[in-house]
């Protein structure tokens, strides 16, 4: 009997051997198989080595890396979750599913992890994900503070900077703006991201003049830049130089047709030279590419109420609506279009409606006035 178990303690032996020889020719055919780009056949071997080594976070990790490269981020992440299952403060799983979850677009998901994990002031990749994240969530000045310590550690990166002065326009922090274009023409004193983030800017303050000699710099400097062209037009048509914007328009719609910003005003250049059916074309282009896009939802409902399709009208402008509640034009060609549908009662409430936003729009900036005026 002693022997007998001494016979299987060895085969017992062997097996353990055989089995980590084998994993470990998994993990190093799996490593090479990512450093080449075989994605597939990383996820193959890793596969492997899972099977053999089910709780090892290396492997989870590794194997949800080639899932991910493959685009299969749900995948990936169900792997990453139950790495950190297993060991749930681990750095590396955490950053994994941060990225995992921002590439899917689950900007909620990541940042609670980005958040703990930009505690660690010198992770450039994390505090720009952190700024990211929080852009996409439309927290903006907090966008911005992020992203300035990833340009802290990283100050010639021009994705950054480009992302941070869009954080400051969309905070309506100008002299931020206005800060992140100065360090942008150092690094790049020919970038045609800084020229447009300024014309925008500009144009943010009504400095026409100003915005026009940005966006005018930006077309030199690279005359496919997306917003050149757009930001540009954008100036014309505020100065009622409709020829020149809707030049602008269709030269932005040459390099980028699906432009939600460029496709509208460019519908509104149609509708005022009295072509709705043209118009009609570029405001549904806007509405496919953005259908949160409110002006041109309503440019959509003003085009088929030219053509006197006013079941088709309401439709847009109901939608444009429900983005903006107390979106004054919109009530009132939906009370025109409600009236060409022969329902008058609906068409007045409308009216109505559209009356009474305005008063309380009038009546707020009244109240502004008078605060202005004895602070």
């Amino acid at each position: 009997m002693p022997g007998t178990l001494r016979c299987a303690a060895c085969l017992f032996s062997f097996v353990l051997i055989a089995g980590g020889q084998d994993l470990q020719t998994w993990l190093v055919q799996g490593s090479r198989a990512l450093q080449a780009g075989n994605n597939a056949g990383a996820e193959d071997a890793f596969r492997h080595a899972l099977a053999a080594d089910p709780n090892s976070i290396e492997v989870l990790n590794d194997l949800a890396i080639a899932l991910a490269r493959q685009g299969k981020q749900a995948e990936a992440i169900v792997l990453y979750r139950r790495a950190l299952k297993i060991e749930p403060a681990n750095p590396t799983t955490r950053k994994n599913l941060a990225i995992a979850y921002f590439r899917s677009q689950r900007y909620a998901d990541a940042w609670p992890l980005l958040k703990s994990l930009s505690a660690d002031l010198s992770d450039f990749q994390v505090l720009d994900l952190a700024g990211l994240t929080l852009f996409a969530l439309d927290r903006y000045p907090e966008s911005a503070s992020y992203l300035e310590r990833a340009n802290k550690q990283n100050p010639s990166d021009m994705a950054t900077l480009d992302m941070l002065g869009k954080a400051y326009m969309r905070a309506g922090n100008y002299k931020g703006v206005t800060d992140v274009f100065a360090r942008i023409m150092t690094v790049n004193p020919n970038s045609p991201e800084a020229h447009v983030m300024m014309g925008m800017a500009y144009d943010k303050m009504s400095r026409d003049d100003d915005a026009r000699r940005e966006f005018e710099a930006a077309r030199n400097a690279d005359p496919k830049f997306p917003g050149v062209h757009s930001g540009l037009g954008q100036v014309y048509w505020k100065e009622g130089k409709v020829e020149l914007a809707a030049k602008e328009f269709q030269a932005e719609l040459a390099s980028y047709p699906n432009d939600p910003v460029s496709n509208c005003l460019l519908g509104e250049v149609l509708l005022k030279q009295n072509d709705p059916a043209s118009a009609l074309v570029h405001f549904q282009s806007a509405t496919a590419a953005n259908p949160g896009y409110k002006e041109a939802q309503f440019g959509l409902g003003k085009a088929e109420l030219a053509l006197n399709r006013p079941r088709a009208a309401l439709t847009a402008m109901q939608r444009a609506i429900a983005l903006d509640p107390d979106y004054v034009q919109a009530h009132y060609a939906l009370g025109t279009a409600l009236k060409r549908l022969g329902r008058p009662n609906e068409a007045k409430r409308e009216l109505a409606r559209a009356e009474q936003i305005q008063s309380n729009q009038r009546a707020v900036y009244t109240k502004k006035l008078k605060s202005d005026e004895h602070p």
